[in-house]
C-alpha cells in the first residue's frame, strides 16, 4: 500500500508539475487504466480511429506526408485496416536526417529536439511534441502501477543519457527530491564507483529501481562477491530497459536484489512500445503504438517469427513516426496473457540488428552464440565482441587472477567454429571497457549487414 507521501506526490505535485508543462499525461493515463481492459474488437476500433486521424492530419500538415502521399495515390480517408499502412514506404533513419524540417507538422506545439545515443551508429536527430511526450510518461506509470509502485515512492534511476545527466541543475534537483527519485551515472563502473553506488542504494532504501540491465547487473555481482546485502532494502521491482535483457542478468538481479525483473521496450525515438506484468507478458501499448514486424524486404511477417520492429506511434501529430524502422529484431505473440489485460504481447525481444553475428559464408546468428563462449569462463569479468568485417572480429575480455590464460586459444577456436575458417578472431585482454556514447554497455556489435546473410 502507498504511503501518505507518495499518494501526495502521484495525486497532486506530479500531476501539478504535467499541468504546468502543459501535458494531459494525467488524463492519458486514466484513459490508459482503463482501454488495458477492453475487449480486443473495442482496442482494434480505437486504434484504426486513431490511426485514420494521424494520417488524414499527416496529409494535410506535415510537408513530408503531403508528398509521400501524392506520390504513392494513398488517400487516407480510405483506410479501413490498420493493414492498410502496408501500402506506404517504411521510414529509415536516412529518411529523417534527409527530411528533418519536411516532417515538422506545420501546426506543431512545443516541438523539442531529441537525439538517440548513436551506440550503433550516427546518432538520429528527431522532435517531439508534447502530445508524444504525455502518451509516453503515461504508458509507462500505467505499467509502473502494476507492479505496485507509484511515482512518488522512493526510486534510484541507472542512467547515461546526457540529456538527463546534464540537466542536474537546481530545479531539477529540486524535482528529483520532491518525487524521491535518486539518478546515478551509469557512465563510469569501476569498482570504486560501484562501491558509492551499493552504499547510495542501501542507505537511500528505493521501493523501485530503474535502469540499463547491464548496469543493475555489474552493481549486483559486485555486491554478491563483496557480499554486500541489497535483498534486505524492501526494493519492489527493478524496472530494465533501453538493453536487451539476458536470462543470466535476469537471475542475477533478482537474487541480489531481493525483488523480481520487470523489462520494457522502448526508445527515445520509438517510444514505450511495450512492458513487462507482473504475470510475464510483454504487453505492447496499443493504444497509442502499432507495431509491425517485417523481413529483409520489409514485407510482413506472421506471429511467432522474427522480424525487424516496425512502429506507427499514433500521439506524433507534430513529427509523425509512421511505419518507423527500429533496427530491432522481435516475435510478435499470438495468444493472451493470463492477467486478462487486452494489450497484445511481444513473445520475444531479441535484440538490435547489429546485436546479430553474420558468418562467413552468411549464415546469420544471435550474439548469444559467441556470448556463451566467454561469459562463464573463470576469471573474464567484462568483455565485449566486436565483429569488425566478415574476415575479423575482436573479443576484449577484462580478467582477474583467475583467468587461465589457455581460455584465450579455446575462445579463438569456439568462435573459429562458428564463424568460418580463415576468419581472425583477435583476443585483447583490457584494463577496462567503456560504454557507448549512450552510457550502455552492449556485449556484441557488428559491423556486418545482417540482413544481407541468410538466417538459421
Amino acid at each position: 500500500m502507498s504511503g501518505v507521501y507518495t499518494r501526495l506526490v502521484s495525486g497532486l505535485l506530479f500531476p501539478l508539475q504535467e499541468r504546468l508543462k502543459g501535458h494531459s499525461t494525467v488524463a492519458v493515463r486514466r484513459a490508459l487504466e482503463a482501454s488495458q481492459w477492453w475487449p480486443t474488437a473495442q482496442l482494434a476500433e480505437y486504434r484504426l480511429e486513431r490511426l485514420r486521424a494521424l494520417l488524414l492530419h499527416a496529409g494535410r500538415r506535415v510537408p513530408y506526408y503531403q508528398r509521400l502521399f501524392a506520390d504513392h495515390g494513398f488517400d487516407p480517408a480510405t483506410v479501413t485496416d490498420v493493414a492498410d499502412l502496408q501500402s506506404l514506404p517504411l521510414l529509415g533513419k536516412a529518411d529523417i536526417r534527409a527530411h528533418l524540417d519536411g516532417l515538422k507538422a506545420r501546426d506543431a506545439r512545443g516541438l523539442a529536439r531529441f537525439n538517440t545515443g548513436g551506440s550503433s551508429g550516427e546518432p538520429l536527430i528527431f522532435y517531439i511534441g508534447t502530445e508524444r511526450v504525455s502518451h509516453d510518461v503515461a504508458a509507462k506509470w500505467r505499467a509502473t502501477r502494476w507492479w505496485d509502485v507509484d511515482i512518488g515512492d522512493r526510486e534510484i534511476v541507472m542512467w547515461g543519457s546526457p540529456i538527463e545527466l546534464g540537466a542536474q541543475d537546481r530545479l531539477r534537483r529540486l524535482r528529483d527530491g520532491l518525487m524521491r527519485t535518486r539518478l546515478l551515472a551509469a557512465f563510469e563502473m569501476s569498482p570504486e564507483k560501484v562501491a558509492g553506488f551499493i552504499d547510495q542504494i542501501r542507505r537511500f532504501r528505493p521501493r523501485m529501481l530503474f535502469g540499463y540491465p547491464s548496469a543493475f547487473a555489474h552493481i549486483a555481482r559486485q555486491a554478491e562477491a563483496d557480499g554486500s546485502r541489497l535483498d534486505d532494502l524492501g526494493i519492489r521491482v527493478a524496472f530494465v530497459t533501453s538493453e536487451r535483457l539476458y536470462p543470466d542478468q535476469r537471475q542475477l538481479i533478482e537474487r541480489v536484489f531481493g525483488c523480481p525483473v520487470a523489462n520494457g521496450y522502448g526508445g527515445r525515438d520509438a517510444g514505450f512500445i511495450a512492458h513487462e506484468c507482473p504475470a510475464g507478458g510483454m504487453h505492447i501499448t496499443a493504444e497509442d503504438i502499432i507495431v509491425e514486424t517485417v523481413d529483409a524486404n520489409g514485407e510482413p511477417v506472421p506471429p511467432g517469427t522474427a522480424g525487424e520492429v516496425v512502429v506507427t506511434h499514433l500521439a506524433t501529430r507534430d513529427f509523425p513516426f509512421i511505419r518507423y524502422r527500429t533496427g530491432d529484431v522481435a516475435v510478435l505473440g499470438s495468444a493472451a496473457c493470463s492477467c486478462g489485460r487486452g494489450l497484445p504481447l511481444l513473445e520475444e525481444i531479441q535484440g538490435r540488428t547489429t546485436d546479430f553475428i553474420v558468418a562467413r559464408d552468411g549464415t546469420v546468428m544471435h550474439g548469444l552464440a559467441l556470448i556463451y563462449e566467454v561469459r562463464d569462463r573463470p576469471g573474464v569479468q567484462a568483455f565485449k565482441i566486436v565483429q569488425e568485417s566478415l574476415d575479423l572480429t575482436r573479443v576484449l575480455l577484462v580478467t582477474d587472477a583467475g583467468f587461465d590464460p589457455a581460455a584465450i586459444g579455446q575462445i579463438r577456436a569456439a568462435f573459429g567454429q562458428r564463424l568460418g575458417e580463415g576468419v581472425e578472431i583477435r583476443v585483447e585482454q583490457v584494463d577496462s571497457i567503456p560504454p557507448e556514447r549512450s552510457g550502455k554497455y552492449r556485449y556484441v556489435v557488428s559491423q556486418v549487414d545482417s540482413q544481407q546473410g541468410r538466417n538459421v
